[in-house]
């Protein structure tokens, strides 16, 4: 590591010392180490596939039984790294928790690693919902998503709710589907309010929660950005790190 990200890190460190009510904003690049790969970066599963971005929509799902086959067969394939552990960027939020400063984790990720590394659901939004379950898209019911690929693996290949019919899905935000409004306020409530805005591994170009970093910003609280590429708001960012996050952050938490 070099010394200009070394002062980075021990600026940022400062930050949080100082800090009581931390908001962090998570986003794929923190998982990266955990062996999942990001969707934006240079490498990422969209920058190599566009495609694979299109079908991410929910109307291609709720219209075509074949990409809704594929989604669940990947469940089956051991193909959505289910399978994968948190890392010691997780770790590091959870220890930030432990000290008494995390106000509020939300993130951008559905692989539900924050809340296995130990974050507690109090602490914790998942903005897009998450992959450890399964939903109705008519009545909403929800499911552990090993259920629900038990019976695909029993040759329920398009698995519909028993109760009403509907369509089932990952209980994940797609392209298409609104956020849900109380994580939302949740969300922009912890930005209102934090003296200190940290957002992780994210490219910040995902909206609306991107902007709770311009809005904790507005509000008086110092911004740390750690992040391998830049992204749109480094120019309000108190301190830029761009050094590997699993190294990094945990400096940076203390």
């Amino acid at each position: 590591m070099s010394a200009i990200q070394q002062t980075a890190i021990d600026q940022a460190a400062a930050l949080v010392d100082d800090a009581q009510r931390i908001c962090v904003l998570t986003g794929a690049g923190i998982s990266t180490d955990s062996g999942i790969p990001d969707f934006r970066g240079p490498n990422g599963v969209w920058t190599k596939n566009p495609a694979a971005e299109k079908a991410a929509n929910i109307q291609t799902y709720l219209r075509d039984r074949t990409a809704r086959e594929r989604a669940w067969q990947r469940y089956v394939d051991g193909g959505v790294w289910t399978d994968r552990e948190p890392n010691d960027g997780h770790r590091a939020l959870v220890r930030l928790e432990a000290r008494g400063k995390l106000d509020t984790l939300i993130t951008q990720n559905v692989d539900g690693l924050h809340a296995r590394a130990g974050t507690t659901e109090g602490k914790l939004v998942e903005i897009h919902g998450t992959m450890a379950k399964a939903m109705c898209l008519s009545c909403e019911q929800r499911w552990p998503i090993g259920e629900v690929v038990e019976r695909v693996r029993a040759g329920d290949i398009d698995p519909h709710c028993a109760d009403c019919g509907g369509i089932i899905k990952t209980a994940t935000i797609s392209f298409g589907q609104s956020l849900v409004a109380a994580d939302l306020e949740r969300s922009e409530l912890a930005a209102n309010t934090c003296d200190l805005m940290i957002a992780v591994g994210t490219s910040l170009t995902v909206t609306p929660i991107a902007y709770v970093v311009p809005i904790a910003a507005r509000n008086g609280a110092p911004v740390i950005i750690l992040n391998a590429e830049p992204t749109p708001y480094d120019s309000i960012a108190t301190v830029l790190v761009s050094a590997g996050i699993s190294e990094a952050l945990p400096q940076i938490v203390g």
